[in-house]
């Protein structure tokens, strides 16, 4: 890499180091807004939603990574062009072919970071944000309820209460809701304890000396039951959450031959090429002179990039409903991309040896 090549890197780098923090940024503050607005943390406590927003924003890291390396490119040689300072490299024997170069010497190693994102990051991420979905939509977590707060499921419409917890997890004055079967049933123990499932034991939640109230809708007799033990078993959150695509490994989804997975499997293979490939497009939406506005450009590339966005989410939908068979799958629009980098690549050799 020549001295001029470099400085070319290190001009990109820098709204591309920017770019990405902003974009995480906002993410994440997007995310942690809508967690906190969706009450997140009563069910499942701060500490639990920050790891959520983290999981979140390293999902999105695979899609912000490239934008910013596309909208780094524009930004940094639009500016050369428009301080002529393109000029006077030509005029030190630069080509377009070392301009090509130079981005593609950054785009290399970026666009592996985001294949190991994609095919390792995005299913760890989504793995990991699906189980603490699934903690939050658990029926009963002693551990993670503060006595004396009410704690609601909307979706379940489960509503649960401890009025107080003593250091060895034992619990005093429960109250449980629940809607099952059309009735509503109403759990009031005076004491209990959780028993975490083991190999040969389910989870469950032991009530002790209460009563349970089953209200039938439908103008049906009611009842009430007096016990003085009660075993409530509780669901799995890990057997909760079953098979995710998302969340499955890359090597899984190579073996399996349905659409769903034949279109997450194509995304994560197609980010590292939509990464140089975008990176390259944006070499000549970036040429301007030095009398035109910083965003007449800017426009024109966000125009490229959000017909380009478009279309990669119409290409994926498109596999997944079996409407465009594995192949050529989502590699079609890969194949346009690359379509329009040979040709801006092949008139640049030619202006280049016109002008020679």
């Amino acid at each position: 890499m020549s001295s001029i090549e470099r400085y070319i890197v290190l001009e990109i780098l820098k709204p591309l180091s920017a770019v990405v923090a902003i974009l995480a940024l906002l993410f994440a503050c997007f995310s942690g807004a809508r967690y906190l607005a969706e009450a997140v943390t009563e069910s499942l406590g701060m500490a639990a939603m920050l790891k959520l927003v983290v999981l979140k924003t390293v999902i999105a890291l695979e899609v912000v990574v490239p934008v910013a390396l596309y909208a780094a490119v524009v930004i940094a040689l639009g500016r050369l062009h428009r301080d002529q300072e393109i000029i006077a490299m030509r005029a030190a024997g630069l080509s377009s072919a070392h301009l090509v170069r130079a981005v593609v010497w950054l785009s290399v190693p970026i666009a592996i970071v985001v294949g190991v994102l994609s095919m390792a990051g995005r299913p760890w991420a989504y793995a990991g944000s699906y189980r603490i979905d699934a903690q939050a939509q658990a029926e009963f977590d002693a551990e993670r309820m503060q006595a004396g707060r009410f704690y609601g499921n909307e979706d379940s419409g489960r509503v649960s209460y401890v009025q107080s917890k003593t250091a060895d997890g034992k619990l005093e004055g429960v109250f449980l809701y629940r809607r099952r079967d059309g009735a509503s049933e109403i759990i009031m123990a005076q004491s209990g304890e959780q028993q975490k499932a083991e190999l040969d034991r389910r989870a469950q939640l032991r009530l002790h000396d209460g009563f349970l109230y089953k209200l039938v809708h439908g103008g049906a007799k009611d009842s009430t039951i007096a016990f003085r033990e009660l075993v409530y078993f509780l669901k799995d959150p890990e057997a909760v959450v079953g098979y995710k695509r998302k969340a499955a490994a890359t090597g899984e989804l190579a073996g399996s031959d349905r659409p769903p997975d034949i279109a997450e499997l194509q995304w994560r293979l197609s980010r590292p090429l939509a990464t140089i490939l975008l990176a390259l497009v944006a070499v000549p939406l970036s040429r301007a002179s030095f009398r035109q506005g910083k965003h007449e450009r800017s426009v024109a590339a966000a125009l490229v990039f959000a017909v380009y966005y478009n279309l990669s989410g119409l290409a994926q939908t498109w596999v997944e409903q079996g409407t465009v068979g594995a192949f050529p799958g989502v590699w079609w629009l890969q194949a346009l991309m690359l379509v329009a980098v040979v040709a801006f690549l092949r008139g640049e050799l030619r202006r280049t040896w016109r002008a020679a």
